[in-house]
Formats: C-alpha cells, structure tokens, sequence
C-alpha cells in the first residue's frame, strides 16, 4: 500500500521545512518527502497547508492498568487528539513479566478477573499482543510492584538476597525481550517502605540495558522535596535515564514544589532527566489511597477488614484526610456503579452522614476499597510554568475506554484532549515557540525512550504523524495506515507492539 500526504506544513526536530511539501508513504515508511505533482499512490490526502508533526508520543498512559487494551483495540481517545505510541508499565505495574501469572497488581484499576492470562515472560505477552487488533502503537516499561509481588506477596518487608537475585533475572530477562525500562510505584503501599539500596540495584540494571527509570514519586505535597533529591540521587549514581511521573504541583504545597522544580530544572546537561504533566487540575487516585498510612499496612484484604472493624473505625475516621466535599468525584465504582459521577458531598446527603469523614469512610466500605476517585487538587495557576519546563514531556496518564464499556465510568478530560489543549495553550498563549512544543512531544520522548526510527519526519522512519490545523486535528497515521480522517476512527488497526533495541 502506499500513501501520498500533498501540500503540508511539515514540523520535525531534525530539519526546518520552510516550505509545504508533500510526503511519500509505502508499506509502514516514509520513502520520500518533497514536491511530487504527478505521483500516483493508493490513497491520496490533501493537507490544505495544515500541519504535518510526527505522531504524539504519550510518555505515560493506563490502558494496561485499566485493561482496555484488551477490550478497547481502537484507543480512539488517544489517536483523536494525535497520539499514536503509548507507553504503558507505569507507577510500578505492569501486565509482564509474571511469576505465577497474577495481576494483583493492577487491580485497584481493574477488574483483573475478566483478563484470561496466557503468558508469564514480556517476550509472551508482547507475543499474544502482536495477535490483537490495536490501532495505536504500545511499549511497556516492567512494573516493579509487578515482579517484586510475585516473590513477596502483600508482605512489606525487605528482600532477601536470593529474592533480590530473582528479580534481577527477571528485570534482565524483561528488558533484554523488549520492556523500555523499569517502574516504580513508591507512593503505593506496597512499595512505600522499598529501600534505596534495593531502587538502586535496579536502576543500574535497567541503566545496563540503556532503559528508563520511571518512578511514582515516594511523597509529594509538602514532603516532595525529599523524594525529588532521592530520585535524582539515583540518577546521579547510576546514569540511568529518569521521568518523574504526573509530576504536579499541588494545592497548599506550591513553595515545596516550585522549589523542586528548581532542582530539576538546574540539574547538570548530563542528567537525562524528565517528569511527565498534563494541562488539567484533577488527580486519578485508588480510593485506598485516602487512608491513613497506619491503615495501609497490607493488601486489598487486610485494608477491607481494618476499616469493617468495628473497633478500629472510630480511629480510623479521625484520622482520614479533610477532602474538599465538591472537588472529590466518583469515577469508577465496580462494586456499586450507582455511587459513580457522586460527588463527596453528595454521597453523605445519600448515607446520612453527619460529617465528610465519615461518608468518605462509608463510600470505602461500600465499595471495598475498589473505587477510582477524581480529586481537584492541582494548583491551575502553575500548570502552565511547568508545561514550558525545559524538563517536562507530556502524557494523559489515563486509559481509553470504549464508549460501550460494561462498567460506569467518568472519564477524564485529559484522557481524550491532554496533547490538544497543550497545543492550544502553545498556538494561542505562547507559552513556549510551536517547533519546541512539537519536540517536546515527539523527538525527545521517542530519543528518550529509544523507540527507533519513530518520533521524525525522515526518509525510512516509520510513517506516524498527526495534521492539525486552527487547532484542530486533521488526520492521522499510523505506521502508514489512516486511522483518523476528519475527526472520525477509521476502524483500521495497524499499531504494534514495540520492543526496546528490536
């Protein structure tokens, strides 16, 4: 099959097209790119002086978490505003490598029992994934939490040194059949008390095998300094490539993060150092995660049974956080879907409750813990300074879910429009020049992550790109193949399953 892209604005990191040119496509590449009047080719797209980007590259992203890989192939919310590579494997979870099988480890995102695993290894799983249709391209990282819980289960305690063993084996084995890094989720309890030495250890393999180090941050708002210098301690020890994850800057804790913020941007030119952010106020959290930290000491049913506890409750609601009732929103309820789209406020008119901690305490035991909550609690104000951060790449840090999805679900705006209003923001507040935006979100993460031959506009790279134009986007394609012409899903599935040095 070949492709001819006519009369468009072409912006890419490696060479400044001053005027409109038109590009060749056969198969998955890009054969030629210049003036070609009399070229014939099967399909044929007129650009109208839009502009040509290569495709967005979403540095962080949850259709893994949620499993809407499996039951969403089309990813519509991602390629409708330009994406078209997701990296999944994030904050220390991810569906390979697995020990026994089990996907505990997402499953305060998703119902994991309606998932029929058929593979253990990362060359497995990205094996079964080449078999499915899935219309944009997906590049895992290996989830800490995943393989670390393999071996110890939801007990916290230190590894040993023959468990230490096996889970380096097992990171090896990862990144050597195709993962792009590793993960960790330190904020989650089951990694929270993971020490440094053990962070390190598999940080400097992952550095072994040029990979990413992504990391869910250990504390954030008024204790983020400290978890920041941890992070970059790691990097300076090992020279591992490293992303922060939804690095935000939250209410009552901007003097805290601005001064992070600083750290990072200041860092030497040798540091091959990034977060991820989005251009939206509102936090996805496990409801769980509204504990107090004395209650999350274990897994999912050792948390359910403390707050059924009749004795420890009282304690336990004294001690849960005073949430803004309006700005903490219902999103996804599997046990009780009628509670989804409640605010807190609402949901304590619903039990009666004398007070929001005691709703909020009722919401958690009507749902056994297995709720997903949007939170208000990012500073609007300071979105826009870290967007233009020289260190910031940009990611919807959500999941594409099917409008037919069984269970009710709220899904959030960055889900469907993170790269869009990022590059409204760039068209029309000027917060940084459009080429720098552009690089932002297609070369450097793509360098980044080493997803070769992706993320340029260049004879015999891979044929992804996104048109926009008046802030709108035009069209798509993946890997060759027209996925999304006038703001409509092609039902055309031509994404593939990377692998890191394939």
């Amino acid at each position: 099959m070949t492709l001819l892209i006519k009369n468009v604005q072409i912006l890419c990191a490696s060479e400044d097209f001053k005027e409109s040119r038109d590009v060749f496509i056969s198969g998955d590449k890009i054969s030629a790119i210049g003036s070609f009047p009399n070229k014939k080719a099967d399909e044929v797209i007129e650009g109208q002086s839009a502009y040509l980007s290569p495709g967005f590259i979403d540095v962080n992203t949850s259709s893994d978490h949620y499993l809407c890989l499996f039951d969403n192939p089309s990813q519509e919310d991602f390629l409708k505003q330009g994406v078209t590579t997701i990296i999944g494997g994030m904050c220390g979870s991810s569906l390979a490598p697995l020990l026994y099988g089990g996907l505990e480890s997402v499953q305060k995102w998703g119902n994991i029992s309606k998932v029929n695993v058929g593979w253990h290894t990362i060359k497995e799983f990205l094996d079964i994934l080449d078999k499915k249709p899935l219309a944009v391209n997906f590049a895992t990282l290996i989830g800490h939490s995943t393989i670390r819980r393999d071996i110890v289960g939801d007990s916290l305690r230190s590894l040993t040194k023959n468990e230490l063993e096996v889970l380096s084996e097992m990171l090896r084995r990862g990144l050597k059949e195709g993962g792009f890094g590793l993960s960790t989720g330190l904020a989650y309890v089951h990694s929270r008390e993971t020490p440094y030495s053990e962070i390190k250890h598999f940080a400097q393999i992952t550095k072994e095998f040029n990979g990413v180090y992504a990391t869910h941050l250990r504390k954030s708002g008024k204790e983020i300094g400290e978890s920041v210098k941890e992070t970059i301690k790691i990097t300076k020890e090992t020279g591992v490539k490293t992303l922060i994850s939804h690095f935000m800057p939250l209410r009552k804790a901007e003097k805290e993060y601005e001064t992070a913020l600083l750290q990072i941007e200041n860092l030497p030119s040798d540091f091959d150092f990034h977060f991820d952010v989005y251009p939206y106020d509102t936090s996805i959290l496990a409801l769980y995660t509204f504990l107090p930290l004395w209650v999350q000491n274990g897994g999912a049913a050792v948390m359910i049974a403390n707050i059924k506890d009749e004795w420890l409750q009282p304690k336990i609601e004294k001690d849960l956080p005073l949430v803004n009732p309006d700005d903490f929103v219902v999103a996804q309820a599997p046990i009780n879907n009628a509670l989804v789209g409640l605010s807190l406020r609402e949901i304590a008119n619903l039990f009666n409750a004398p007070n929001y901690r005691t709703a909020l305490l009722r919401l958690m035991i009507s749902t056994e813990l297995k709720a997903v909550i949007f939170y208000k609690n990012i500073n609007s104000n300071l979105i826009k300074r870290v967007l233009a951060s020289p260190k910031s790449l940009i990611a919807t840090n959500a999941a594409s879910f099917s409008e037919s999805h069984k269970e009710k679900i709220l899904k959030p705006e960055r889900a469907a429009s993170a790269f869009t209003k990022f590059l409204n923001l760039v068209l029309e507040d000027k917060i940084m020049p459009l080429e720098e935006a552009i690089r932002k979100i297609t070369f450097e993460p793509a360098r980044k992550f080493g997803l070769a031959h992706r993320g340029l506009i260049k004879e015999g790279y891979f044929a992804d790109f996104a048109a926009f134009k008046d802030g709108q986007i035009k069209f798509v394609v993946v890997n060759g193949v027209v996925t999304i012409k006038d703001g409509a899903f092609q039902n055309k599935f031509p994404g593939k399953s990377l692998r890191h040095n394939a």
